[in-house]
C-alpha cells in the first residue's frame, strides 16, 4: 500500500483551530482563497466578454447570448469535471495531492487569461475547469477525514469550513472587480491567480497538521498504478484534444453551429443520460423496491436542483448585466464596480447561516423540522419571490432611470433564504438515500445537477440578447413558483418513497 490505514500515530496534530482539528485551518484558508479565485473570475466573466472591443478596458464584444452560452459551458464542466477529479484521487494520487496539483492548474489559467489574447482567455478557463474538477470534491473529503468519529463535531467542522467558502465569495468580487473593471480586466484575472497561489502557499505550510489524512491508500503496485494513470490520462486528453479539435472546427465555420446551439444539445444530452442511467438502475440494478424508491427521491432531487441553480446562476449572468447597464451604483460621488454586488449573497451567508441552522435544530426538537423534499420546495419558493421582486425593479428601469441597488440586495436576501433550504441538504440526503454499493455515484448524479442548471443558466441570462429584463426575470419567476408549487404538494409522497416519515416524538433524521 502507499499508505496504510490510520493509526494513532497519523491523526493529524498542531493544536486547535476554533475547538477543531488544526488541519482545518489549513483547508479553511485553501479554500477560502480558491473560492476568492473561483468567485473574483467568475463576477468579471459575462462582463468582460460583453464589453466592446474599443475604449480604455476593452473586452470581447460578445453578444449577450453567445457570452451566455459560454458562462454555461464553462460553470457546467467545472462541476463534470469533478467526477473524473474524484476517481483521480481515489485512485491514482490521493486527495491531498489532488488538491495540490489541481489549485496550480487553477492559478495557471487564472495567470493565462492575465494576457491580453482571446486564445489565453479561453484556454485559461480550460486550466480553470480542470484544476477546480481535482480540487473542489477532494477537499471536502479531506475535510470529512479530520472527523473520523463523525457526528455532530464533524458537521459543526464542515459548518466552519462553509465560512471560508463564503469569505472568499465574498472578498473575491470585490478585489478582482476593483481591478478588472476599474482598471484593467486583465488584471482582475491576474489577481484572481495571485490569490489561489496565496492559498497553495499557506496549504503546503499547513500540511504537517494532516497527518496522514488524504494520502492515497491502495494495494496497487507502483507498476499497477503506472498503467491505470497512463490509461486515464491517455483517455482524458484525447477527450480534451477532441473538444478543442471540434471548438476550433465550430470556431473556423467547418461546423456552422453556434455555442447556443451547442450548449442546449448538451444541457438536453446530459438530462437523458442521467435519466436512461436511472433507468437502467431500477430495471437491471439489483435493487430491492424499497431502494428504487429511494433512488427515484434521489432523481426527484436532481431535477429540482437542477431548476434551482438555473435561477439562482442568474446572478453571473443577467442579473450581472442588470447591475451594470441599469443599476444606479453612484455612491458619496463615485460610481461603483458591477461585480461588487455579486458579494452580496455571500454576506447573507455568513449572516443568516447561523441562523438557519439554530432554526433547524429548534424546530427539529418540537417535531416540526421540514423533510428533505419540503426543504427543497420552499428552496425554490424562496428563490421564485426573488426574481418576482426583481422583475418588478426592472419593470421600472432603464438607461434613462437607473434603479436602486437595493432591488438586488433584497433579491439576493431571498436568493439566500432559498439556498439555505434546499443547497445544504443536498450531500446528507444522498449518503441517507442511496444504496450502500452506489453512494458514489449518487454523489456524482448531484454534481450533475448542479452543473446541468449552471448550463441552463447561461443559456437563460443569453436571452436578454432578445428580452427585455423584467420579462426575462418574470419568465423565470413563473417557472420556478411552478416547479415550487409542484415540489411542495409532492413533497409528502416523495417523503413516504424516501422513509423520511415521523415516528411518534422522534424524528427522522433529514
Amino acid at each position: 500500500m502507499t499508505t496504510t490505514a490510520q493509526s494513532e500515530t497519523s491523526q493529524p496534530t498542531g493544536g486547535t483551530f476554533f475547538g477543531h482539528p488544526r488541519g482545518l485551518a489549513t483547508l479553511f484558508f485553501t479554500e477560502m482563497w480558491e473560492r476568492f479565485s473561483y468567485y473574483g473570475m467568475r463576477a468579471l466573466l459575462t462582463l468582460y466578454m460583453t464589453t466592446e472591443t474599443i475604449g480604455a478596458n476593452p473586452g470581447l464584444g460578445l453578444d449577450v447570448a453567445t457570452a451566455g452560452a459560454i458562462y454555461g459551458l464553462y460553470t457546467a464542466l467545472v462541476y463534470i469535471l469533478t467526477l473524473p477529479g474524484g476517481w483521480v484521487a481515489d485512485n491514482l494520487w490521493g486527495q491531498r495531492k489532488a488538491v495540490w496539483v489541481g489549485g496550480w492548474i487553477i492559478a495557471l489559467g487564472h495567470f493565462t487569461m492575465a494576457v491580453p489574447s482571446t486564445f489565453a482567455f479561453f484556454l485559461g478557463m480550460v486550466f480553470i475547469t480542470c484544476g477546480t474538477g481535482l480540487l473542489k470534491p477532494n477537499i471536502s473529503t479531506v475535510v470529512g477525514e479530520l472527523y473520523p468519529e463523525g457526528g455532530a463535531r464533524r458537521d459543526a467542522g464542515f459548518s466552519v469550513f462553509y465560512m471560508g467558502i463564503n469569505l472568499g465569495a465574498f472578498l473575491g468580487p470585490m478585489i478582482t472587480g476593483y481591478l478588472g473593471e476599474g482598471n484593467n480586466w486583465h488584471w482582475g484575472f491576474g489577481a484572481a491567480g495571485v490569490g489561489m497561489v496565496i492559498g497553495l502557499l499557506q496549504y503546503r505550510a499547513g500540511m504537517s497538521h494532516l497527518g496522514d489524512i488524504g494520502l492515497l491508500e491502495t494495494d496497487d503496485t507502483p507498476e499497477q498504478l503506472a498503467s491505470k494513470s497512463k490509461k486515464f490520462f491517455g483517455g482524458f486528453f484525447a477527450v480534451v484534444a477532441a473538444v478543442v479539435a471540434f471548438g476550433y472546427l465550430v470556431s473556423v465555420g467547418v461546423f456552422p453551429y453556434t455555442l447556443t446551439q451547442i450548449a442546449t444539445v448538451m444541457g438536453y444530452a446530459v438530462l437523458i443520460i442521467v435519466a436512461l442511467y436511472f433507468v437502467y438502475v431500477w430495471t437491471f440494478g439489483g435493487h430491492t423496491a424499497e431502494e428504487n424508491k429511494k433512488m427515484f427521491v434521489i432523481f426527484w432531487l436532481f431535477i429540482l436542483i437542477a431548476i434551482f441553480w438555473s435561477g439562482f446562476e442568474q446572478a453571473g449572468t443577467s442579473m450581472n448585466i442588470f447591475a451594470r447597464d441599469l443599476t444606479d451604483r453612484t455612491f458619496m460621488g463615485r460610481e461603483w464596480p458591477a461585480s461588487w454586488l455579486q458579494s452580496v449573497n455571500p454576506i447573507w451567508i455568513i449572516l443568516m447561516a447561523p441562523a438557519f441552522g439554530s432554526l433547524w435544530v429548534w424546530l427539529e426538537q418540537r417535531n416540526a423540522d421540514p423533510s428533505i423534499p419540503m426543504k427543497a420546495g420552499l428552496g425554490l419558493t424562496g428563490l421564485a419571490v426573488g426574481f418576482f421582486v426583481l422583475a418588478w425593479g426592472a419593470a421600472n428601469a432603464s438607461t434613462d432611470t437607473l434603479v436602486s441597488p437595493a432591488w438586488l440586495v433584497v433579491t439576493y436576501f431571498l436568493f439566500t433564504v432559498g439556498e439555505l433550504c434546499i443547497s445544504p441538504i443536498g450531500l446528507s440526503a444522498i449518503t441517507k438515500l442511496s444504496p450502500r454499493n452506489r453512494v458514489g455515484q449518487m454523489m456524482g448524479i448531484w454534481f450533475v445537477g448542479a452543473a446541468l442548471g449552471n448550463l441552463f443558466a447561461g443559456l437563460v441570462g443569453g436571452r436578454l440578447e432578445s428580452m427585455e429584463p423584467s420579462a426575462l426575470f418574470r419568465s423565470v419567476a413563473l417557472t420556478t413558483t411552478a416547479a415550487a408549487i409542484v415540489a411542495l404538494v409532492l413533497a409528502p409522497i416523495v417523503k413516504r418513497w424516501a422513509g423520511l416519515e415521523r415516528t411518534g416524538a422522534a424524528a427522522a433524521a433529514d
